[in-house]
């Protein structure tokens, strides 16, 4: 997913942004610069969600200021070790993402943190629900007629992902596992190069963010056949749920959000956690990320955590069944 920082700053309209700055949370704080740390390289969606939390927050918390900082390596493993062991003190949180939060400890012998213990959940930001989309060229036009041609032919079929151990490529596995088919994955180096392919008929679906394969669809390019979400979305409304469509309760959904060291003081998490839901709240803020395929999902910091744990066990299980690991 890649969210277009100009149109989310834009729908915000942060530039004219003003607001009192109530009573502190906790005496004394914040004290020093606030960092935001980003596990990734800037311009994707991780970095660009942060940075509009950021711009809100600085405008309403008195401070010496927020700075995202950007610390890419070892599949957001680098960044996470370094918030986990920071003081926690409220100068240092992290935009989490569900490579670090869930993916992670799976997919490597060592994950040096725990994403339960060595953090404390501040907000969910957003979820980005994947969707499911076909080579047009395929003799299915339902969820239910892909998967009887699927395993109509066993291992013949291709499912593409923008990496190895991405988010695509394990929710594809995980939908192959609960449809009962057997497909081949074929990783590439992005998500934009993946869809292509699928688009020229060398892959013949994927399980991905609405951005990058909606548009082909309206364009006859791509056949999409459903929404990994509980729900259906409101950037996609006739597009109904896999669920609904023969997957009971199927979700795979990508999701964001604030995570602080843990022992961070009560009052401070919950002060940024009102501030932040705040912003989710804002219809502005809401359609700008639907734009892009995502969902605003304000949550407690207790919502969150619990969010986490179940998603750590959830994706644990599929990525063993399916022997998926990160890429060498």
């Amino acid at each position: 997913m890649m969210l277009d920082r100009r149109l989310v700053l834009q729908g915000l309209g942060l530039a004219g942004f003003t607001a009192a700055a109530p009573a502190l949370a906790q005496q004394g704080w914040p004290s020093q610069l606030i960092r935001i740390v980003v596990p990734f390289t800037p311009g994707g969606s991780t970095d660009v969600l942060a940075r509009v939390i950021a711009a809100k927050l600085e405008q309403i918390i008195p401070s010496k200021g927020f700075v995202i900082e950007n610390r890419p390596g070892a599949g957001g493993m680098t960044a996470s070790r370094q918030v986990a062991r920071s003081e926690p003190d409220g100068h240092t949180l992290m935009m989490g993402h569900i490579g670090t939060l869930a993916f992670a400890p799976s997919l490597y012998a060592y994950v040096p943190y725990d994403p339960v213990k060595d953090f404390q959940p501040v907000a969910l930001v957003a979820m980005l629900p994947n969707i499911l989309a076909i080579n047009p060229k395929l003799p299915a036009k339902t969820l239910a007629e892909f998967i009887a041609y699927a395993k109509a032919n066993p291992g013949k079929l291709n499912y593409s992902s923008g990496g190895q151990g991405s988010a695509a490529h394990i929710a594809t596995a995980y939908f192959c596992h609960r449809a009962g088919i057997e497909a081949t994955h074929v990783p590439y180096r992005g998500t934009a190069p993946s869809v292509n392919d699928l688009v020229a008929g060398n892959i013949q679906f994927t399980l991905t963010g609405g951005p990058a394969v909606l548009p082909l669809a309206e364009g006859g390019q791509l056949r999409v056949l459903g929404v990994a979400a509980r729900e259906r979305v409101g950037f996609a409304p006739d597009l109904p749920t896999l669920s609904e469509s023969g997957l009971p309760d199927f979700e795979a959904v990508q999701w964001y959000g604030i995570v602080a060291p843990a022992r961070t003081p009560r009052p401070i998490v919950e002060r940024l956690n009102r501030e932040i839901n705040a912003l989710l709240g804002q219809p502005d803020f809401a359609a700008a990320l639907a734009k892009d395929g995502a969902i605003a999902r304000p949550e407690t910091p207790e919502g969150f955590g619990k969010l986490i744990a179940s998603e750590l066990a959830l994706w644990r299980d599929v990525i063993t069944r399916a022997g998926i690991k990160a890429a060498e």
